[in-house]
């Protein structure tokens, strides 16, 4: 691989590392951007309800409806989107860090259909081309190198 693709999927890692991970504080604290600081869930908010209940719609309207509020959906949301982010930061795990991510993608799509601007395509369906795209790299970056090389690793190739 040539080192200007190499580059492109270190900064496309790094990017939706960073999307993950702003999210997940966004939500935590209420930083103002998508939750205002009283809606955060130190305060005891639910970091899914206002997404699930205000934004979902389609086909999958009343499904994503009925798990709004649910604390163990705001934990497995909030640990994925900080796991995510962690692992494409670090360069370590992105195989299950992408597949998770593209997963989740999928999920929020499908809770929004049909898109806003286009009939089938919207920034969640370029978050999984590039996720899978990621995890289909096989040049490792950040704390990959060390990270390959554990015996822990090398038994079970999907923590790679």
């Amino acid at each position: 691989m040539k080192k200007r693709e190499i580059s492109v999927w270190i900064l496309l890692r790094l990017t939706l590392g960073w999307i993950f991970l702003w999210a997940f504080f966004d939500k935590l604290f209420g930083l103002g951007f998508a939750t205002k600081s009283d809606k955060s869930w130190l305060l005891g908010n639910s970091p899914t309800t206002g997404f699930l209940k205000a934004a979902a719609r389609g086909p999958f309207e009343n499904f994503f409806h009925s798990l709004a509020g649910y604390p163990l959906i705001d934990y497995i949301f909030m640990a994925g989107l900080l796991l995510i982010g962690l692992s494409l930061m670090l360069g370590i795990m992105t195989k299950i860090a992408s597949y998770s991510g593209a997963l989740m993608m999928v999920l929020m799509w499908s809770a929004l259909l049909p898109p806003e601007n286009n009939p089938f395509l919207d920034e969640h369906i370029v978050y999984i081309i590039v996720l899978i795209g990621i995890s289909l790299d096989k040049s490792v970056h950040g704390f990959g190198n060390k990270w390959n090389r554990l015996k822990l690793v090398k038994d079970y190739p999907i923590l790679k």
